[in-house]
């Protein structure tokens, strides 16, 4: 259990506190950026998915099991858990986390020159209810060489993160051409939508 520290939302005259279901340095950051105080708590779960799910669904289902292995941990009513899952698309391919260095440089390979797709699945919940959402961004890649995908996996060692690649990293700063819709969703929390979300909870 990590202690990122306590915040209070005031929703209807009732404060919570806000608890992150994930270790991801990514979310983490940006839910601070955001200006919310919050602890962190974390469950190994199972990310495999029922094969017919939509892409979208796909986000959404890995971060509804996330919530479901830790909602127990809720302490009171007033306590609000945020989740996460993001997953990367490339036409109907999903590509998760790699399982090493040359999976992970045959996906950018993949995304290379091309236009993909990024959702992130949000669960937002305490005791009594839940709202689940997503959001999509399209990213276009322009096309990478092979020295430079090798520099960029050998060096960044992206293999925590879906699709091999970070946004934020150095292949995002060369290698992106086009974002269409959230920056930050494509880092893993699509912070303007959760801000939206969390205002209107519980109403």
């Amino acid at each position: 259990m990590e202690y990122v520290g306590w915040s209070y939302f005031f929703v209807y005259k009732h404060f919570m506190r806000i608890i992150l279901g994930s270790a991801s340095p990514r979310r983490k950051a940006l839910l601070g950026a955001m200006g919310y105080e919050f602890e962190v708590l974390t469950a190994d779960i199972d990310e495999s998915y029922p094969e017919e799910l939509e892409k979208e669904a796909i986000a959404i289902y890995i971060a509804e099991q996330k919530a479901k292995a830790l909602l127990p941990y809720l302490n009171t009513k007033t306590d609000l858990l945020i989740c996460a899952d993001t997953i990367v698309c490339l036409d109907n391919e999903v590509l998760g986390k790699p399982t090493g260095s040359e999976d992970a440089k045959s996906m950018i390979r993949k995304l290379s020159g091309k236009t993909h797709e990024v959702f992130t699945g949000v669960v937002i919940q305490n005791q009594e209810q839940k709202k689940s959402f997503f959001d999509r961004t399209a990213v276009t890649f322009k096309y990478l060489s092979d020295s430079e995908i090798d520099y960029y996996v050998d060096r960044f060692k992206p293999y925590d993160k879906a699709g091999s690649y970070g946004i934020q990293d150095w292949v995002g700063m060369v290698g992106v051409e086009k974002i269409e819709g959230s920056y930050t969703n494509v880092m893993g929390l699509p912070t303007s939508k959760l801000y939206e979300e969390m205002a209107v909870f519980n109403r």
